[in-house]
Order: structure tokens, then C-alpha cells, then sequence
């Protein structure tokens, strides 16, 4: 079996040493999860074992997006001058001063195809091997008959590329689903995370629902956001 090391400490070993190559994950989780800062993590770790990448932003201003990974310590800017990473701007239409120095940029955002065609050039120009869609759930959030059969499109086309990729998704804080109809057989993976309020505080923590191709960890893990990111306890468990 050949893995991508995601260098998150502690979930590789959650998941026997790795994401199985080519997988599509579905990183699910409300919001303030760190969702975001895990994809984030995923995508640095990987440029510094040398592994390009392609980071799909749809909710956020590219720029904004920088800074947020510029406050872990994760300076991405010589890695795009480099080549070797590739910020897809879908949020801001090629809009404003800062947008119109961005390379790769979805016109439509509201139009898959659109965003496809972008993505796939982006992959193609870097030879990436990793790739981040933050997040998915934006692409049919108004339509959500549509979400197993883009997330099935999306993982035809970086599985097929050779991406080993995390798909963001979005639930509301009470939702114990995956965000969208039919997802969670369109993976080849989900990952859960959560924030759920035990005795008066807010704890965090991540479970592994499936992982085609590995044994991984069935118990729930507790994990904090530090000032370096996301470090999960994969020794302890937290029952929820």
C-alpha cells in the first residue's frame, strides 16, 4: 500500500501510517472545527517532503487565505513562486486589485465545469500529488441534489491526475452527517471533526468514519489547534 504521509501529528498513526495514495477524503465538521487548518496542514506538510500541490479556495479571499497560514509558520508565497503550489482563487471572480495578480483564477464560481477546467490546468502546470477543495459543500450548497455527483466528478478527476486529496465539507453544529446526500459513498474516506460542549467546555476531536484501502482507528480522539496546528492525541479517546 503506498500512503501520503500527512505529517499532522498524530493522525498518521490513526490511520496506519498514512492516507492510501489517490484517495478522495471527505474531511467533514461544523464550523470552528479546524477544518480549514487541517487542509491547510495537509498542503504545507506536503510541499516541505516535496510534494506539489493545489489548494482550491471558494470561501475565502486567496490573500486572507496566506495570512491565516503566515500565523502557523506555513510561508506558502516562495512555493507558488516556485511552482510548486497552486492557489485556485473561486471566490473572488477576478474581482478587485489583489485578485487580478492571481494565476488561477474561476471566472464562474458558480459554474463547476468552469472551476473543473481550472483545476485541472492547475494540476497539469504543477504535476501536483496533493490537492485541497475548501470547500466543497460551496458547490452545491443551493442545490443539494447535486453533491454526490460532484463529489464524485471532482474524485474522477484528482484521482485520476494522481492527487491524493481532502475534500472540505461543511455541517451545521447539530448535524451528524457528512455534508450532502450521498457523499459518504462517493469517498474514499471520511474524516468527522467536532467541537461538543462536555461539563461547561468546549472540546475538540476527530474520528475516522471510513478509509478505503487501510485499517484506521475506530475510536474518537481528542486533538487542539496550537500555534504550530492541528496536533491530535492519537494515544487517548474521548467518548462524545
Amino acid at each position: 500500500m503506498e500512503r501520503v504521509v500527512t505529517g499532522i501529528p498524530g493522525f498518521d498513526k490513526i490511520v496506519g501510517g498514512g492516507i492510501p495514495r489517490r484517495n478522495v477524503v471527505l474531511l467533514a465538521g461544523g464550523p470552528g472545527t479546524g477544518k480549514s487548518i487541517f487542509g491547510q496542514q495537509y498542503i504545507y506538510n506536503g510541499l516541505m517532503r516535496g510534494e506539489n500541490a493545489v489548494l482550491v479556495v471558494l470561501e475565502e479571499h486567496p490573500v486572507q487565505v496566506r495570512i491565516s497560514m503566515s500565523q502557523f509558520g506555513w510561508d506558502i508565497t516562495k512555493f507558488e513562486e516556485e511552482g510548486k503550489l497552486a492557489v485556485v482563487d473561486a471566490f473572488t471572480a477576478g474581482i478587485g486589485e489583489a485578485a487580478k495578480r492571481e494565476r488561477y483564477v474561476v471566472r464562474a464560481p458558480d459554474d463547476f465545469m468552469t472551476l473543473v477546467d481550472v483545476l485541472r490546468e492547475a494540476i497539469r502546470d504543477i504535476h501536483a500529488v496533493r490537492a485541497v477543495v475548501d470547500s466543497v459543500t460551496t458547490l452545491y450548497i443551493t442545490k443539494p441534489a447535486l453533491a454526490r455527483g460532484i463529489v464524485l466528478q471532482l474524485k474522477k478527476i484528482l484521482s485520476g491526475m494522481g492527487c491524493t486529496s481532502l475534500l472540505i465539507s461543511q455541517v451545521s453544529v447539530t448535524e451528524r452527517g457528512f455534508g450532502g446526500p450521498g457523499v459518504e459513498h462517493a469517498a474514499d474516506g471520511i474524516i468527522r471533526l467536532d467541537l461538543d460542549e462536555m461539563n461547561g467546555e468546549l472540546k475538540r476531536s476527530i474520528i475516522v468514519w471510513k478509509m478505503r484501502g487501510t485499517a484506521h482507528s475506530m475510536r474518537r480522539h481528542p486533538f487542539q489547534i496550537t500555534n504550530m496546528g492541528i496536533e491530535i492525541m492519537a494515544e487517548q479517546t474521548i467518548t462524545v
